[in-house]
């Protein structure tokens, strides 16, 4: 059986059950994988329980050797005495995002409009966050402890996904550089990156992010992981550096073997602050490109860039993106999101592809006009972007650190029950 790329359902070869590997009489199955990913062995109906992040597995027991070959669009499979999890992979169709070869929101409609196929989605970049500058870490401490805590930070993230995905949400954009703790800033003498001056990858931070796309995995959630972040992209020496940390941090998602990734290279690419010209809008499409080569047997990432607020993508990056990104900060009229949906589809190099907002600071979601309804009527996923306005306690706010990740205040209980409301999700 042959596997399928998600470079838009593009068909590769390859032994479906090479990779994985389980051996041991069942019950009690360990498990070896070729990504480090893990197996835990349970029951059901009195069969054999295996719950693996993987694509497929190979058993042996009680003097039984068989093989299990991935069956797609099935979350469990019944394989013999066992059910194996495939995990979760997203995909291209046309405009649409699919997840196990199923398109999201599968059947849903909103106000007459159609809700299949989108992503709905948050900015959550400050999941593996860390400052490495000791005297603006001080700045990020915790009430209760007086310090700032990467690993607290870290499981805080985590826990709170299923209650994003309770709502509906299954998407979050995530950072290598993070963004700023302030939301907006004029300089950014913090260091919060997982790049080295020279490009290669901080273990510390990829262990963190490790975390955060095994879980996510794990939830059905799909990870739009941002690479670098103007203000910090400047602790990389040169453009070499930039195209090393590119290639090794697409390298390390590919190894790693997860399907539910989108790489975004870099945020608002045409933001002036950023000091290397490949990651400027008249060069970054170079960036993009790297990402789209860098292959791992067979297979190769998914990717895109952002612009700021109320801009449009360019033909350079339209021709070779897989998804547009866009971001509706500083549109407080919903006209013009409609507006730069419909020239984002007119741009040379346009065909059709999944468009998506996965930054806006607007709320307005007890009104029927906003920036979100009208992404969602043009059939344009959208993502929130929040962060704590001067004077808020330390339950409001995703970007802001100490960040508390969970559905906390009045500001984040409406978007996720208005998500929620239009995703079909129950309100939790």
């Amino acid at each position: 059986m042959q596997g399928l790329d998600p470079n838009r359902h593009e068909q590769v070869g390859g032994d479906p059950c090479s990779g994985f590997g389980m051996r041991g009489p069942l019950p009690g199955v360990a498990s070896v994988g070729r990504s480090g990913r893990f197996c835990v062995e349970g029951t059901l109906s009195g069969l054999g329980l295996v719950w693996m992040v993987g694509k497929h597995a190979k058993h042996r027991g009680a003097g039984l050797r068989w093989r299990a070959p991935m069956i797609r669009h099935f979350s469990w499979w019944l394989v013999l005495a066992g059910s194996v999890w495939a995990g979760t992979e997203v995909s291209i169709v046309g405009d649409d995002f699919y997840l196990n070869g199923r398109p999201t929101y599968e059947g849903r409609t909103w106000q007459g409009h159609r809700v299949e196929g989108l992503l709905m989605n948050s900015r959550m970049v400050q999941g593996v966050f860390d400052d490495l500058n000791a005297e603006t870490a001080k700045r990020w401490a915790y009430a209760d402890t007086g310090r700032w805590d990467a690993e607290r930070n870290v499981s805080e993230f985590i826990a709170a996904m299923p209650s994003w995905k309770a709502h509906g949400m299954l998407g979050f954009t995530i950072n290598l550089q993070g963004g700023s703790p302030e939301g907006y800033s004029k300089s950014q003498p913090w260091d919060t990156g997982a790049f080295e001056p020279d490009g290669a990858l901080r273990p510390a931070f990829m262990n963190r992010m490790k975390r955060v796309l095994d879980a996510a995995d794990a939830h059905g959630m799909v990870a739009i992981l941002g690479y670098f972040y103007f203000g910090q992209d400047e602790r990389l020496r040169d453009e070499a550096a930039v195209v090393r940390g590119t290639v090794e941090a697409t390298k390390w998602v590919l190894r790693g073997g997860w399907r539910h990734v989108l790489i975004e290279v870099n945020n608002e690419c045409n933001v002036k602050a950023y000091d290397h010209e490949i990651l400027k809008p008249e060069r970054v499409h170079e960036l993009i490109e790297r990402v789209k080569q860098t292959r791992h047997e067979g297979r190769r990432l998914l990717a895109g860039t952002s612009y700021g607020g109320g801009t449009v993508p360019k033909a350079n990056v339209v021709r070779v993106s897989d998804f547009l990104l866009m971001h509706g900060n500083g549109v407080k009229d919903p006209n013009r999101i409609t507006q730069m949906i419909k020239q984002a589809r007119a741009v040379p190099g346009y065909r059709p592809m999944p468009i998506l907002f996965n930054e806006d600071d607007h709320e307005g979601f007890d009104k029927v006009e906003n920036n979100a309804a009208a992404a969602v009527a043009g059939h344009v996923s959208w993502g929130w972007f929040d962060y704590r306005r001067k004077g808020e306690d330390l339950q409001e706010g995703y970007q802001s650190p100490p960040v508390n990740w969970g559905i906390s205040s009045e500001r984040k209980r409406a978007f996720f029950d208005y998500i929620a409301s239009i995703t079909g999700r129950a309100r939790r």
